[in-house]
């Protein structure tokens, strides 16, 4: 019962101070939960401990956030995951079906779909493609991934961590990268495609 009116007297705090809710019933905060100003929540999120909202944010349904830092004008949702430890920097986007643990979001840069980035490190302007990994663990330890201003990510990527890809280069689209990539570089590594002509299949 307790926990019953607490968030009742959290989702009237909240509408008093503005925040925008569709279906206040389905959203849950916590008490050290800070909001700030032309928020919009949509229903059916879950915001943990430890979280902190800055200006024109918006949190689309069924997302879930629990220790993270959102800067301005940064989009959520629907169905994504903010683990603890996540920043998210002015005019960021983080999509549908994104997980994000540990790990900083640059000024502008996008994780718009189906993508894990967890223990890592972008820059500002930086594209992350759909289905793509950092792949932080390596059964022993967690290791960092670095991705620096104006990267574009290729579309179902793996990045093998620990790993740096530098300024303005670009991965092309279903690469496993193990190595270093340089500024301004396409890094890419794909078997080579086989056609058999007039295949019957058994």
């Amino acid at each position: 019962m307790k926990q019953i009116n607490l968030q009742e007297n959290l989702r009237k705090k909240f509408l008093r101070n503005g925040v925008k809710m569709m279906a206040p019933e389905t959203v849950f905060f916590s008490k050290d939960t800070k909001i700030g100003k032309n928020v919009t929540i949509d229903p059916y999120v879950v915001i943990g401990k430890k979280v902190k909202i800055q200006n024109n944010v918006k949190i689309f349904s069924f997302s879930h956030l629990e220790d993270v830092k959102i800067e301005n004008n940064v989009n959520i949702g629907p169905y994504a995951r903010l683990r603890p430890g996540v920043i998210l920097k002015s005019g960021a986007r983080v999509g549908n079906f994104v997980e994000v643990k540990k790990s900083i979001i640059g000024k502008k840069s996008k994780v718009n779909h189906l993508s894990y980035i967890g223990d890592s490190n972008l820059g500002s302007k930086v594209n992350i493609g759909a289905g793509t990994i950092t792949c932080n663990y390596d059964g022993v330890k967690k290791n960092k991934t670095k991705i620096k201003n104006n990267v574009f990510i290729g579309s179902n990527t793996s990045l093998v961590a620990p790993v740096t890809i530098n300024e303005n280069s670009t991965i092309g689209a279903g690469s496993v990268i193990t190595k270093k990539v340089n500024k301004k570089s396409l890094a890419l590594s794909r078997s080579p495609q086989v056609e058999i002509k007039n295949y019957k299949r058994k």
